[in-house]
């Protein structure tokens, strides 16, 4: 069964609840994944449960292999990270030895107990270390924005150009241009009105001028941006009249003070806010990003929630649809960062998440003690809320009405008042727009361990590797660089043997030296171009070379791709300096006459070593977009192998009712002919039967182990009714077997891994490689 629901793409989060006894029974509660795209809440009050019912989500999403966001206001999440298939005491030591030393016990003898308590629980919840081991293999990061404990954020790319999806669509560009500048506004600890701050009017034009301009700017190009717009009005009045040079340099040194802080130097290190490497490798493995910010204070925590979001509605726009749940944004603790009343920075792009994100295969959770803290148009468009014990009589009588009010519901206004007040830890209230019935249940034991807050040295302690392998990483890619050639001081003459038809240009000398080596230095660009595929993309290249007396030709692959001081070299000098010393010249330069030679070397090789690598598979029928890394492509891939089984589950569901239809019917009217007094037995024997269909069908719960088995047993020859009772039995038993290997068969056919993806290239046309200017470039040493 659990191998069946997990197939299924149902999440497993605990067990129903009787409301009378308030005991938990044997039948599992399930829910479909892909319900998770209409978003869920969860309200409790501290202590019900909420950060386990929390983390159990995530971990049935890394189970479904299906990435997850975690915004973590208060430290709990990173809890993620504490699983061990092994249950090894050992493993529970470091977070158990505060609490043994409170309990004046042994650490290892207390760390023990601990392991075997957790692979208890585990055990008793139908689940085991194979599971535990498919959860713990994900890739999990603790990111601390603002701080070295974990990994950090790097920021400098939050005011990067949006998209073209969220350009394009007025009202998405009209949000994320207004929680971007109340988010930097915030960081500064302004309160801005959109239509009477100054501030916030001359930072939207400057930003919107910008962006429309397709310029990416920083925090830094924003403080000259202040001190000297690129504009002379705002509205219709002189830009010196609306905002002053004084009071627009008071505002600046706001910013400045900000960044030149030596604690800021921490939000410009670390990993880019690249939504999808966040959510997945480079390979297309889906990953967990934890963003632990309890560290910030209240004006940091919000322009990183509001940046961080900003990102995610933009990330989010350039998918495909999708029915699918393709990824989870969740956060913990959201008060005060999307309330009813008040319009803070965050509020803007998490309303249009909640609006827009079901399209692109998005669910976004949201936590909180209280009701009052989440905005109604927001708990509007939650189709699933989590309810568990809340403390005060106006928040029960808050969520009566949503609850009460269900037309169906077996649970009228007065028990809900009863049982909320009176719930016991970790039970829930599951009210779901995609189930007939309000449920109750109690979650299931999580595979993490629960900890509690984790502190910033904890914290550190469990990102140590993820963090030396990034050093290591970039210490490689370093390694790798092509490595320029270094002139010997001596050697140097007065003049050159380079011809005049030859373009020389001079770098400007920061130092005494007047010894000067030569680059030859290349703006050069490479279309590729396909009118069947709608690719039409331009490659631009500023290449410099330095070069040694003793080479016979150009060495073009040893040429460096990201010196940014040869870009626009045409600008710089011309004028050979007073008293330059010049490195010998190899000699096939000194005869290239306009450097003809060198330039038709570079057209060749350009056409001959560059190409646009490209991936496809033929099941389903795709190809990469121009860029498209193949660990995206997989992504892409596999989110579509997901739409199309979704349709396969649904083609199977219609034809296993039908089925299904013709069993329970021949068992009804088989029934009329037992006995009176086997009427409830009959009927548990029917209903335990179709507890799978059931599920798979979305219309009701799942028991452990195969239910029916349990209740039907043979009781003996008592007729021939009861015989035919026996055969429908277990002609549903047959069924669920068939629907097991159906489902089985099903995901092998639509599993990523199982698909083949080929790589190809587009070459360049002769005429689509273009060598703007080449020179040679002295440079100072």
């Amino acid at each position: 069964m659990v191998e069946i629901y997990e197939k299924l793409g149902l999440f497993y989060l605990g067990k129903d609840v009787d409301k009378t006894t308030q005991e938990a029974s044997d039948a599992l509660t399930l829910l479909k994944n892909k319900n998770f795209t209409t978003h869920a809440t969860i309200i409790g009050m501290t202590g019900s449960g909420k950060t386990g019912l929390g983390i159990g989500i995530i971990e049935e999403a890394v189970i479904d292999n299906i990435p997850s966001i975690v915004i973590d206001p208060k430290g709990d999440m990173g809890n993620l990270l504490l699983a061990d298939p092994e249950f090894s005491p050992k493993s529970f030591e470091p977070w158990i030895a505060d609490e043994a030393k409170n309990k004046e016990q042994d650490v290892a003898e207390y760390a023990e107990k601990t392991a075997a308590m957790w692979q208890k629980g585990i055990e008793s919840h139908h689940q085991d270390s194979a599971r535990v081991a498919k959860f713990a293999a994900m890739e999990k990061t603790i990111y601390t924005p603002g701080s070295s404990a974990g990994v950090s954020v790097n920021i400098l790319s939050s005011l990067d150009t949006p998209p073209a999806e969220v350009l394009e669509d007025s009202d998405s560009f009209s949000s994320y241009i207004n929680s971007t500048v109340s988010s930097l506004l915030s960081l500064i600890g302004v309160d801005a009105d959109p239509v009477e701050s100054k501030e916030y009017i001359l930072l939207a034009q400057i930003i919107t001028n910008a962006w429309i301009a397709g310029d990416d700017i920083t925090l830094e190009d924003l403080i000259g941006r202040i001190i000297a717009p690129p504009f002379k009005k705002i509205g219709v009045l002189p830009l010196d009249l609306f905002y002053t040079q004084a009071d627009r340099f008071k505002f600046a040194t706001k910013f400045n003070s900000i960044i030149a802080s030596p604690t800021f130097k921490s939000w410009l290190e670390g990993d880019n806010l690249d939504i999808q490497k966040l959510l997945y490798d480079d390979n297309g493995k889906a990953k967990v990003a934890i963003f632990s910010i309890s560290h910030l204070s209240d004006d940091e925590r919000m322009f990183f929630v509001t940046l961080l979001l900003n990102k995610f509605v933009a990330w989010m726009r350039r998918q495909s649809g999708t029915s699918a749940l393709k990824t989870l944004l969740y956060m913990d603790e959201i008060y005060g960062f999307f309330p009813p009343t008040k319009n803070p920075p965050s509020k803007e792009p998490m309303m249009l998440l909640l609006k827009q994100a079901r399209a692109y295969g998005v669910g976004v959770i949201l936590s909180t003690q209280n009701p009052v803290d989440l905005d109604y148009k927001g708990l509007s468009n939650m189709g699933t809320w989590f309810i568990g014990r809340l403390q005060t009589t106006q928040d029960v009588d808050r969520v009566i009405d949503g609850l009460g009010g269900q037309v169906g519901s077996s649970y009228d206004k007065s028990e809900i008042r009863s049982l909320l007040s009176n719930m016991k830890k970790r039970t829930f209230f599951l009210k779901s727009a995609h189930l007939d019935d309000i449920r109750l249940f109690s979650t299931r034991w999580v595979m993490s361990y629960l900890k509690g807050p984790l502190r910033r040295d904890e914290i550190s302690v469990l990102m140590d590797a993820a963090k030396a392998k990034k050093v290591q990483t970039a210490e490689g890619l370093e390694a790798a660089a092509p490595v320029q050639k270094v002139a010997k001081a001596e050697g140097f003459e007065t003049f050159t043997d380079l011809h005049d038809s030859i373009p020389q240009f001079y770098l400007p000398n920061l130092s005494p030296s007047k010894q000067y080596v030569p680059m030859i230095v290349a703006d050069c660009s490479v279309g590729f171009f396909n009118q069947s595929r709608g690719i039409n993309e331009e490659e631009n290249y500023h290449l410099s070379l330095e070069l040694d007396a003793s080479d016979r030709s150009v060495d073009w692959d040893a040429a460096s791709t990201d010196d940014e001081t040869v870009k626009g070299f045409d600008r710089l000098p011309r004028r050979a300096p007073e008293g330059a010393l010049y490195a010998e010249t190899p000699e096939f330069l000194n005869e290239d006459k306009s450097l003809k030679s060198t330039t038709k070397s570079l057209s060749d090789w350009l056409y001959h070593e560059h190409e646009l690598e490209l991936f496809r598979c033929k099941k389903p029928k795709l190809e990469s977009q121009p860029y498209e890394s193949r660990g995206d492509f997989e992504v892409r891939v596999a989110d579509a192998l997901n739409d199309e089984k979704e349709k396969a589950i649904e083609k199977l569901q219609e034809s296993y009712r039908k089925k299904e239809k013709v069993l329970i019917d021949r068992l009804m009217r088989y029934q009329i002919a037992v006995e009176r007094e086997k009427a409830d037995t009959t009927s548990s024997m029917m209903n335990a039967g179709v507890t799978l269909l059931g599920a798979l069908f979305g219309t009701s719960r799942a028991s452990v182990g195969r239910a029916g088995a349990r209740v039907l047993k043979a009781r003996g020859d008592i007729g021939r009714a009861e015989q035919r009772v026996q055969k429908v039995e277990n002609d549903i038993i047959e069924l669920e077997d068939e629907l097991e290997d159906k489902i089985t068969n099903l995901m092998d056919d639509f599993d990523v891994s199982n698909v083949e993806i080929e790589k190809f290239q587009i070459e360049p046309r002769r005429s689509d490689v273009r060598i703007h200017d080449v020179a040679v470039v002295w440079k100072p040493v």
